[in-house]
This record gives C-alpha cells, sequence and structure tokens, in this order.
C-alpha cells in the first residue's frame, strides 16, 4: 500500500518550520537580499532548532535521531518558502555533517563531527560546482592524484556556501578514473579562498565563495570513505533532491502570494483573477507546484530507503529546475509591471529559481 500522508511528527514538523518560516524568514527575505549577507542571530537560531546535529549520534555531540530525507524535504520546503536564499543558508552544513554520516569513516566523524555539533553555529561546506557554461558534476576539471601518504587536489571550485567561515570543505574530484570526495582543511597549504563572496544572479543571501585548490595535498584520512573512497552519485542525489526541495518551496509562495493578488487587482472593470489567461496560468502553477512536490518525496523515499535515488533525484532536480523556473515567470506575468519592482517579493523569486536551476549541472543516469 501506498501511503500520500505525512506521519504526526512530520506533520508537526512542517507546522513548527512553517511558523519560523512566516515569522522569521520571510521578514529577513529582502534585506538579507539586497545587503547579500545573513544576520548571525538568524544563523544561531537556525542552529538551535537542530536541524543539523539532530540526526547525529550522541557519541559524537547529536541527539540521536534516525535520518529521514522526507522530513528535512519538508523542511526545506517551507524554509524555501519564507527566501531560498536564507533556506540553502540553514541547511548547508547539513550536507557537509551528512555526507560524514553516510560515507565518511568511523576515524573521520571522530574527527570531525564533535567539532560540528557545539551550541554555535559551526560548519563544513560542499565543493561540488565548478566554473563553466555547462558543468558535468559527475565528470569534475578538479583532479586528486595519488602519491605516497595521500593525494593532490588541483582545480577551481564555485558556489561554495560560507567559504568564509566553514572549518573544512568536501571537495568533489575525479580520481583514478571516477570520482572521490576529499576533505581539505581551510588553512590547508595551496587553498585560496576569494576574498569576497561572488555576486549573482540569485541566492544572494546566502555568501558563496570560489576555491582555488593549487596543488593541496591531503592525507589518505582526508579520502571520504576511506581508501576504497564512497559512492559520491549517492552524496550528489541527496543534494539534488534538496535543491529541488527549495524550488518547491519557491513555487509555492509565488501561487500563495499570487492568487490573492488576482482577486484583487482589478482590470477594466474586474478581479484579472477572472481573466481566462491569468486563471488557466495560476491554475496550471498550482498544478506544477504539486507534481514537483510528489518527485521531491519520491527521491527522497528512495533515499530514507537506501534504494538508488540517482535517476528520481535528477528527475526530481531537473524538473523542479524548469517548472519552478516556468512558475515563477508566470507570478511576475501577474504582476504585469509590478512584478518588476521590489514592493513585490516574485521578482526575487524568480531570480532564485533561476539560481537554483543551473547549480550542479548536469550528471550521467
Amino acid at each position: 500500500m501506498i501511503s500520500f500522508g505525512l506521519t504526526e511528527d512530520q506533520d508537526a514538523i512542517r507546522g513548527a518550520i512553517r511558523e519560523f518560516a512566516h515569522g522569521v524568514v520571510r521578514p529577513l527575505a529582502r534585506t538579507c537580499d539586497e545587503e547579500s549577507k545573513v544576520p548571525d542571530d538568524f544563523l544561531q537560531q537556525v542552529w538551535g532548532l537542530g536541524l543539523t546535529t539532530t540526526q547525529v549520534p550522541e557519541a559524537f555531540g547529536g541527539m540521536g535521531a534516525s535520518r529521514e530525507p522526507t522530513t528535512t524535504a519538508l523542511v526545506l520546503e517551507e524554509l524555501a518558502w519564507g527566501d531560498a536564499g536564507l533556506a540553502v543558508a540553514a541547511l548547508a552544513p547539513s550536507l557537509f555533517v551528512n555526507a560524514l554520516l553516510d560515507h565518511g569513516t568511523e576515524e573521520q566523524k571522530q574527527r570531525l563531527l564533535p567539532g560540528l555539533c557545539g551550541t554555535s553555529f559551526a560548519l563544513g561546506s560542499l565543493a561540488v560546482v565548478e566554473p563553466g557554461a555547462m558543468t558535468d558534476a559527475a565528470s569534475p576539471k578538479t583532479t586528486a592524484v595519488a602519491k605516497s601518504g595521500g593525494y593532490v587536489l588541483t582545480g577551481t571550485k564555485r558556489f561554495v556556501p560560507f567559504g568564509d567561515r566553514a572549518t573544512h570543505f568536501l571537495v568533489v574530484a575525479a580520481v583514478d578514473g571516477g570520482l572521490g570526495a576529499f576533505i581539505v582543511a581551510r588553512h590547508a597549504a595551496g587553498l585560496t579562498i576569494s576574498a569576497e563572496a561572488e555576486k549573482n544572479l540569485g541566492l544572494r543571501a546566502v555568501p558563496v565563495y570560489t576555491l582555488d585548490l593549487d596543488g593541496v595535498e591531503v592525507g589518505e584520512g582526508d579520502h571520504l570513505g576511506g581508501p576504497s573512497g564512497c559512492n559520491v552519485r549517492a552524496l550528489l542525489d541527496t543534494s539534488r533532491t534538496g535543491i529541488a526541495a527549495c524550488l518547491v518551496g519557491i513555487g509555492k509562495a509565488v501561487v500563495d502570494y499570487c492568487v490573492p493578488y488576482a482577486k484583487e487587482r482589478v482590470a477594466f472593470g474586474e478581479e484579472i483573477s477572472k481573466k481566462q489567461a491569468i486563471a488557466f496560468m495560476l491554475s496550471e502553477s498550482h498544478t506544477e507546484v504539486e507534481a514537483m512536490r510528489w518527485l521531491v518525496w519520491q527521491a527522497a523515499s528512495k533515499l530514507e530507503k537506501g534504494l538508488d535515488a540517482t535517476k528520481a533525484s535528477f528527475q526530481a532536480w531537473s524538473y523542479a529546475g524548469e517548472r519552478g523556473l516556468w512558475v515563477a515567470d508566470n507570478g511576475v506575468q501577474v504582476l504585469g509591471g509590478h512584478g518588476f519592482i521590489r514592493e513585490h517579493p516574485v521578482e526575487l523569486w524568480l531570480r532564485n529559481a533561476r539560481t537554483l536551476g543551473v547549480l550542479e549541472g548536469t550528471v550521467s543516469i
């Protein structure tokens, strides 16, 4: 039997995060976008919610809860309803922590997790995206060459969240004809972090940086998963599912905002919601949000069951990337000239949807 409902716990968590998104995230969205900065007190509030550390075993300083990708997808959707940039900022530490939990050796967990489970916001960051118009996440140009006792990393990574404050980076690189992920300390010799945050079209609230790796040497113990490495594709599956969940949140925000607007806005003597073109646009947008959500839940469910989720996560990410942008563009059209001004948030949602849709490039499935 297939269940299309949420558990009691999931419903409660979604309700709590929704309240947080309404009361805290949404009011900060415009200011954070304009200033390209996330307030420290917001990060500390998010840290207090335990979104990153709850699933870390108690032995490493966490709360020992079970991993539930479906619940994480719900959380990301609600946070992104408030603002996708702040949602990425809130969950950025989880990508590094979850990679350690799922693929790290016991030594790697003991060495790194306790430092990421304190009472203050702390993080490692994931470095996947590379420069270039089209990037194949499964075939990075960044390389890791084996040497006695370790590896030498060379390449460039972009769009690395919190590059200015992350203690470690998980760098995806090509190694021995395959893929590997390597733990790089921020002060490693040969690692250069851009002095200023990148200036991009969307997700401007979360500070992202460029990493240049010029012969960075790491030890054998810094190869995620040990000598045999790990399934990096599975790591990317988790990230893509999260991005798709954020796009669902943006789509829902657009529909929630535009439907009341269309019912109140009068043109040529009647509400624009009664215009067939507008009504169809809003109806189709709502349908697309529902379709995006089910694809995300399908991918998250596979991740939760330990099944191969590469195809499902790619479908969720690629579909949400295309249709999420379409929904956001519809929002701008519904508002007409008002869609282009900062008085309304739809132009911000359009920029964020465009940016999320191109993160992490393509992948061979």
